[in-house]
């Protein structure tokens, strides 16, 4: 007796590619808006568009580099790209910039300052944004909605309109009525830098309060109402909880927040007062040219300086920043 063969199911595939899934093989081609967009950004011409941005985007940095290295005679009459024909290599721009006159830069304690200034100023406001985030999302309180949607709105306000009230309340304090309710914040050596540490920190409370918001608000229930029946209170919690799990978005705000500390220029100009004891790297580079650009070589050296920092900080931190960027992207 001959065996038969069972007869395809009605509706289902048939041929080679028939019963395989996602990881089975090749399915069904997507269809769609999304699927024609996908499609053409991996296409080789969208590669070849990418390769061209890139190297046309490397270029003026690479020509920075190779002129930081260059003596100052030869930046101010030749193009960097002679450097190839006829190599001359010099660290003068270097040592100038970095442990020389005040003329020349001394950039190196500048350097500290951008670090006094900067660290604190992260670490402030990811512990500030983690707390208000974690209240927002799982602590019921009355106007909690509205406080969210005051936090989210504060991210409108251009930075530029509120430098002045905060620089009048820094060296006026609040009076209410003639009654001084709080007094002047006009602070002088060392704790000079304490304006611009409440100044980056208000101007980074909105953005990540927000971004950790979204992400605690994702995590399960579940594990709060179990923590919550073995006695957990709210600071343990966090503590044992929420802080592991959302250490990626941590990393992630943290290094959004020391690039836009360590590469500002108008709050530190503004708030600092010009002190060059206090003054981060970034103003002593605006004024490294001289008033007239005849110093400009100066710049090519202290660019790469200013950079060294926030590369070895992002490289260091990539696989947490690649993950916090996911992170609730993809649920399942």
């Amino acid at each position: 007796m001959t065996p038969t063969k069972n007869p395809p199911r009605p509706g289902g595939p048939t041929g080679a590619g028939a019963g395989r899934g996602p990881r089975g093989g090749r399915g069904p081609r997507p269809s769609g808006a999304a699927a024609r967009v996908r499609r053409r950004l991996s296409g080789s011409a969208a590669g070849l568009a990418a390769l061209v941005i890139a190297v046309v985007w490397t270029v003026p940095t690479a020509g920075l580099l190779i002129s930081s290295f260059r003596p100052a005679e030869q930046i101010r009459t030749t193009g960097w790209w002679t450097f190839l024909s006829s190599p001359d290599v010099t660290l003068d721009n270097y040592r100038d910039v970095l442990f020389g006159s005040a003329n020349d830069g001394r950039l190196a304690s500048h350097l500290v300052n951008s670090f006094v200034i900067t660290l604190p100023s992260t670490v402030f406001v990811l512990g500030v944004a983690a707390l208000a985030a974690y209240a927002l999302a799982w602590i019921d309180f009355r106007g909690r909605d509205w406080l969210f949607l005051g936090i989210f709105a504060l991210q409108i306000v251009p930075l530029q309109m509120s430098l002045v009230p905060m620089l009048r309340f820094f060296s006026q304090g609040v009076a209410v009525g003639g009654v001084q309710v709080l007094p002047a914040w006009e602070l002088t050596g060392a704790m000079a830098f304490t304006n611009v540490w409440v100044a980056h920190a208000v101007f980074g409370l909105p953005l990540g309060v927000f971004l950790l918001h979204n992400f605690i608000s994702q995590l399960p229930r579940s594990l709060f109402e179990a923590a919550r029946v073995d006695g957990a209170g709210h600071g343990r919690i966090f503590l044992r909880i929420v802080l592991p799990l959302i250490t990626p978005a941590l990393v992630s705000l943290g290094i959004f927040q020391f690039l836009w500390v360590w590469n500002d220029l108008l709050v530190a100009l503004i708030f600092t007062g010009g002190d060059t004891a206090t003054a981060p790297l970034t103003v002593r580079l605006a004024e490294l040219a001289g008033t007239r650009g005849e110093a400009w070589h100066r710049l090519t050296a202290g660019a790469f300086v200013s950079m060294v920092v926030p590369l070895t900080v992002f490289f260091l931190l990539q696989r947490y920043f690649v993950r916090g960027l996911l992170a609730g992207s993809v649920k399942g």
